[in-house]
């Protein structure tokens, strides 16, 4: 796709207002300042923004782009690691899955900013988004393929780190594809639409490898090749713009050592922001993660809950659908943000009980219904309150990376967590530890004042 009409509303506004009057490009004391009547248009074009043309194009090929990272996701922390560990060394499954989630979980933690910041200064043919999208996922998916051959507990970890690094490099830049191109009075409509296909490629993912489970080599292989050719069509067919001729501030040590960083005292709704989203995440994924173990041995399936685990997965799609399908545009239409959060993580917490106090396969079902339609809703809606938080308007990719973070941290490190968990009180412990973060996640986007 070519470069989009929206990709610089402010410079486009004013010249749209200055055709519309007849007037110069220089204001007179008789009239407004400038700044005023050009924020005046855009609140007004912003009303009328519709989804259509180039920018409908955008939104569709955000569907097999999320989908390419986040089959990822869902299917290698929640099943094949936990698979292959096993086959490894049973005896000491939990503990080994804790170790190598927690290797990944770091890299993770450090590559994402890095990239987003890299991505934000570079200036190329094909812009800074798409290179590295398609070659993160290009190294991502050799290193799929080598964790597959991987047949010690070290080579896993190693593999799994590698992994993680070239697929962060991907997400950075992916994510700040929003703020870059999207209008804020539609980023609600987008935002649902990245959270849909972010929760069918995760749920899609568990049950793919699933299917796959007898050959974990296999899965490994399918998914590699899928996710470089969703993501590689995603980085193509959005348009990369040549950007060489955009100024580039010069580089700075500071300004290097402030990747990791965005002051909560100078921008705290970034950092309230950030804060709900890392809670709600990790006490979602704190029993997500396990769910495999939690229907072998804290439901008693034993082996058969390989079998059974894409029925759970299955059951929470429904919910899903009709979560994004209305909170996302409802939450444009009404202009808010924040209820919707506050409410889909509560739902979440809710989800949470049913196996706490009803540990049988119906009590998974239930759960995964309930936690489809909160986690459904929450991701619809939280990605557009954040992207109207964001710090530095020059500076998307990285203030993403960081605030992305508080998204993929918790899903690599939550196996961790869990384990040291389980050592300490159980798999029955996982349930109370997981309400009480999905609640303290409602209660953390309270304060932000800049979004309703």
């Amino acid at each position: 796709m070519s470069s989009l009409a929206f990709a610089a509303p402010r410079r486009t506004l004013g010249s749209a207002h200055r055709r519309a009057t007849g007037g110069s490009a220089m204001s007179t004391t008789s009239n407004p300042p400038a700044t005023s009547v050009n924020e005046a248009a855009e609140s007004e074009l912003a009303a009328r923004v519709r989804i259509q043309g180039p920018l409908r194009s955008l939104l569709l090929w955000f569907m097999p782009g999320t989908l390419g990272i986040f089959i990822l996701w869902g299917a290698i922390p929640t099943v094949l690691l936990p698979l292959q560990v096993e086959q490894l060394d049973p005896a000491n499954k939990v503990a080994n899955l804790a170790i190598v989630t927690t290797i990944g979980a770091l890299a993770a933690m450090i590559m994402q900013p890095v990239a987003g910041t890299i991505s934000d200064r570079t200036r190329s043919r094909f812009g800074s988004r798409a290179p590295y999208i398609v070659g993160g996922a290009l190294f991502g998916g050799a290193a799929l393929v080598a964790l597959g051959f991987s047949s010690s507990i070290l080579m896993v970890a190693l593999c799994w780190v590698l992994v993680q690094v070239s697929f962060n490099i991907v997400q950075g830049p992916f994510s700040a594809m929003l703020p870059d191109r999207v209008p804020e009075s539609v980023r609600g409509t987008f935002a649902a639409m990245i959270g849909a296909m972010t929760m069918v490629g995760s749920l899609g993912g568990v049950i793919l490898a699933s299917l796959l489970s007898a050959s974990i080599r296999g899965a490994y292989l399918v998914l590699a090749g899928t996710s470089l050719v969703l993501l590689t069509l995603f980085a193509v067919f959005t348009g990369p713009r040549d950007n060489r001729g955009e100024p580039r501030p010069p580089f700075r040590l500071v300004d290097a050592a402030r990747t990791f960083w965005v002051n909560p005292v100078a921008h705290p709704d970034f950092f309230w922001a950030f804060t709900g989203r890392l809670l709600l995440y990790t006490g979602y994924f704190l029993v997500v993660a396990y769910q495999l173990y939690l229907l072998q041995d804290y439901i008693g399936l034993g082996a058969g809950a390989v079998a059974l685990l894409p029925l759970v997965s299955a059951a929470a799609l429904p919910t899903l659908v009709l979560a994004v399908a209305v909170s996302g545009p409802w939450s444009d239409r009404v202009g808010r943000r924040k209820p919707f959060v506050v409410a889909s993580s509560l739902i979440v917490a809710l989800a949470q009980v049913v196996p706490w106090v009803w540990p049988t396969f119906e009590g998974m079902i239930v759960f995964a219904l309930l936690a489809g339609l909160g986690f459904g809703a929450f991701q619809a809606v939280d990605t557009a309150l954040v992207s109207q938080v964001l710090p530095d308007s020059h500076a998307h990719a990285k203030d993403l990376g960081v605030i992305n973070i508080a998204a993929t941290l918790p899903q690599t490190i939550a196996p961790a967590i869990a384990g040291l968990v389980v050592l300490a009180f159980g798999f029955v412990g996982l349930f109370p530890a997981a309400i009480a973060l999905s609640v303290l996640g409602a209660l953390a986007v309270l304060p932000i004042r800049s979004v309703r």
